[in-house]
Parts: C-alpha cells; structure tokens; sequence
C-alpha cells in the first residue's frame, strides 16, 4: 500500500484515546532507504502486533501540506517526524510558545549529509560555491552552517547564493534541468539521493557529493526521529516504546537483509522507487549504518549532540529568528535527546 497523508485531527495536546493505537511518522523525505526499518516494521506486521496503527506520511502524500515534518509534530499533526538533529536546537531555542521537541532515536549512526553539486558546474569542492545558488530550505540553521564549510575550505561563505525551495524541488526542470541551481542537500548512500542522481542523469548530469566532517563540521545525528514532549510522560509513553521497539526491530532487519528493506521499500508503489536495482544497491550500501557496533539500534551520545552544539555556538550559528546570539550557557544539549524509550 502507498503510504498515505494522515486523516487524523488533534489539538496541540495529543489525545491519548487516538494515540494509544494510532502514530502519524511525517516523513523528511518521500520513502528511502532512510526509512526501511519503518517500513519493514510496517509490511512484517511489527507495528500492528504492538497493536499500533502507524501511518507513515510521505511529504507528498498531501500537496496542500505546508508544514516541514517537525512543524507537523509541534502542531499536532504528527506524533513523530524524521528530521535532522538541528531541528531539535531550533524548537529548543524558540521563544515562542511552541513545544520543545525531543529526539527519541537516531535512524543511523553518525550523519548521511552531504551538500552535492552538479559535475558539470566545475564546482569539485565546497569553497568554489561562493557565488553560485544553493537551494535551501530556509532553516535556521541550515544556510549558516553552508556557509561555514564553504569558508572552511577556504572560500567565501558570505558569498553563497542561498535559493529558497519547496519541498521535492529536485523534480523542477527550471531548478535541476536549467542548472540555476548548482548545490543542495542530500542524504549520501540513501535512494533519496539515488533517485535524485537519476533526476541529473536523465539531464546529463552527474553529482559529486561533499560530507560535512570532511570540511570542519562535527554535525549532530542526522536524521534523528523528533516527538511531542506529551509522548513522553503518562500513558502515552508506553505507546512511545512500543512503537521505538517495533522500529529498532524492523532497523534490524533491515540491517541484516537489505534485499528484504528493499522489498518492503518498492512494494509502497512510490514513484521514486520504480527501479528496484537502485534500491537495493542503497539498502546494500546503508545497511551497515544502522545499528551500533554492540547491535542496537537508535542510541545516540552525548558526546556528539555537545560536539555539534558547541559547534553552532564558537561558529556564531546559534542564534535566534532574529539573528541574536544565543548564549551557549542557555542550551543544555542534554534536553535535546533522550534513549530512554529505546
């Protein structure tokens, strides 16, 4: 079955009748490799033997949906949303009165970013985009920490031209076939980034791709799976567990068979998805990046949560929505994240 948008409608409370059986999963992206824990989970019948009812809600399931996966949680939307760990400093640091969204989970080991440019924009390092068009998707702290790797390898950071996009803009002939655009984000070795390879070759294009840490930047878990603060105390917390224990499973899995995380990923019948060589490729290649080297799956390290937080503060990036800095002393990486419902 195709994953589809939820039909559900809460308050900014969560219900605790509806979600005791039913948790909304925004996606980050359209289903990937990213994601096959949730979907072997989902087709091996994981989630409904936890007695959970689990929709996982591609971005473009619902066109009219305006919200990024984590504004989906915050409103209510959503019990859960894949997101990159910054997003987790972002609603930390808002003043506004907006709930502080916590990461329960890592979905892999480490980070899978990378900025990718086009080949053909002779454009080989992060320094030579001073100058050029970088699509972005207007976060806090997104276009900063670009910014900062670009100056890391010796270019101008001030100089980038940062491109606001819509979500899935990849697909936009004036954005990727006309090459206005030359640089974005995208997750290396997961299909996402596959299917969007295949987007260039069809132009002609092939990409190169340029990790964070190679260039100075300790980035954080990416991406991690963010939650309401109510799904973390009283009875929905043991809907929470349930539902982490019922992934960490199918993350196994997946690790262990990726052939099978492919399966489970094509059978959604996602047009992203059509060539299943190129699936199973990225399930093959991801795999390893799942799990801990003690086998488990989610955990994330204090280490690396403060790594990145210090990160954001010496690099003049924690700031607030209006561009004042944030002292470092105010942000406690430890309320960031939490393990324990792993």
């Amino acid at each position: 079955p195709h994953p589809a948008a939820s039909r559900l409608t809460v308050g900014a409370r969560l219900s605790l009748e509806t979600m005791t059986t039913r948790i909304v999963v925004a996606l980050d992206w359209t289903p990937n490799t990213n994601h096959a824990g949730f979907f072997i989970a989902a087709s091996d019948g994981l989630y409904a033997a936890a007695g959970l009812d689990v929709v996982l809600k591609s971005p473009d399931a619902d066109p009219a949906e305006k919200l990024t996966p984590a504004r989906q949680v915050a409103a209510g939307k959503a019990q859960f949303a894949v997101a990159p760990s910054e997003s987790a400093v972002s609603f930390s640091t808002t003043d506004h009165e907006v709930p502080k969204l916590t990461a329960v989970a890592a979905l892999l080991q480490g980070n899978a970013s990378a900025i990718c440019t086009l080949k053909s924009s002779g454009i080989d390092r992060p320094a030579k985009l001073a100058g050029k068009r970088y699509a972005s998707y207007d976060g806090r702290f997104e276009d900063p920490i670009v910014a900062k790797m670009v100056s890391n390898d010796g270019g101008d950071g001030a100089a980038v031209l940062f491109h606001s996009l819509e979500m899935h803009a990849y697909a936009e002939g004036e954005t990727m076939g006309a090459g206005s655009v030359v640089a974005s984000y995208l997750s290396k070795d997961s299909s996402d980034s596959i299917g969007s390879s295949r987007l260039a070759e069809r132009a002609g294009q092939e990409l190169n791709y340029f990790a964070l840490e190679d260039y100075g930047i300790p980035y954080g878990f990416a991406p991690v799976l963010l939650t309401h603060p109510d799904m973390l105390s009283g009875d929905l917390a043991t809907a929470t567990k349930a539902f982490l224990q019922a992934t960490a499973e199918g993350y196994k899995r997946a690790a262990a068979y990726p052939a099978a995380a492919a399966a489970a990923l094509c059978s959604t019948g996602h047009a992203s998805l059509a060539d299943r060589a190129f699936v199973e490729a990225s399930a093959a290649a991801i795999a390893g990046k799942f799990l801990t080297s003690s086998g488990s799956w989610g955990t994330m390290e204090l280490e690396r949560w403060t790594a990145f937080v210090d990160f954001l503060a010496s690099s003049g990036i924690l700031t607030d929505r209006e561009k004042k800095p944030i002292p470092r002393e105010r942000l406690d990486e430890n309320t960031l994240f939490t393990n324990d419902f792993l």
